[in-house]
């Protein structure tokens, strides 16, 4: 499976930004899909999943009444909308297959896309 995400760039403190990330090379309609993001000199950071079937999804803390993880499977895709963006959101994102279901742990996520710039300034 190969992942593509999109959707990046530079916004200001406050904006929205919708990432996506597309799947060649096999569904992804039996994976948890995840969200990771790193930023410079920090770990890769856990930011949503989202199930097979889009139920329950969950989220970081910091991030639960701003961002929403959803997907289309159908399309192969999955996206994550992200509403009033505050600085020390600024990192790489990265969308991530995962078997097991919900995981928050990067180690259990088996495929990665290269990720996506977001930056917020202030």
């Amino acid at each position: 499976v190969q992942l593509v995400e999109s959707g990046g760039g530079l916004v200001q403190a406050g904006g929205s930004l919708r990432l996506s990330c597309a799947a060649s090379g096999g569904t992804l309609s039996s994976y948890t899909m995840g969200w990771f993001r790193q930023a410079p000199g920090k770990e890769r950071e856990f930011v949503a999943a989202i199930s097979w079937s889009g139920d329950s999804p969950r989220y970081l803390d910091s991030v639960k009444d701003r961002f929403a993880i959803s997907r289309d499977n159908a399309k192969n895709m999955v996206y994550l909308q992200m509403n009033s963006l505050k600085p020390e959101d600024t990192a790489v994102y990265y969308c991530a297959t995962c078997s097991l279901r919900m995981s928050v742990y990067y180690y259990e996520y088996a495929y990665w896309g290269r990720g996506t710039q977001v930056t917020v300034s202030s």
